[in-house]
């Protein structure tokens, strides 16, 4: 086989890799009313019975918020960009810029605001309950 055409099948291999890889992760979620994107990007079962990972990103617009709402299980976020305020039952607010980062115990009530003038956006990490709803907005 010549050079070129080992390089077209490895580069051929390599894309067909990726596109299986695509069809693996969810789809991402329509825009949200009032200025929020949820995008899932991954969910897995954890070794502990019961229990699965779940990252999603998710997109605030500058002035927005996303109401009071509680996850079966904890929360770990890391702010990738913008300026978002936090409000966690029990705690001050919090305002966390790009790198900053939040753990927020399972059952929590807890809400969040972009008070910045760009869009905010946050990667969240749930360690939670499989088969239960990820998110229950408090009335």
């Amino acid at each position: 086989m010549t050079s070129k055409l080992m390089m077209a099948t490895r580069l051929l291999a390599r894309t067909a890799l990726f596109a299986a890889s695509l069809l693996t992760i969810p789809s991402a979620q329509a825009q949200q009313p009032g200025g929020i994107a949820r995008t899932d990007l991954q969910r897995h079962d954890l070794s502990a019975p019961g229990r699965e990972a779940v990252q999603v990103r998710v997109d605030i617009a500058p002035g927005k918020a996303f109401g009071q709402h509680t996850h079966p299980g904890e929360e770990i976020i890391y702010v990738l960009a913008g300026t978002l305020q936090y409000d966690v039952d029990g705690r001050p607010p919090a305002t966390l810029k790009a790198g900053d980062v939040l753990f927020i115990p399972a059952g929590t009530i807890h809400a969040a605001k972009n008070v910045g003038n760009v869009t905010a956006s946050e990667l969240a990490t749930y360690i939670v309950e499989k088969n239960k709803p990820l998110l229950t907005l408090v009335k």
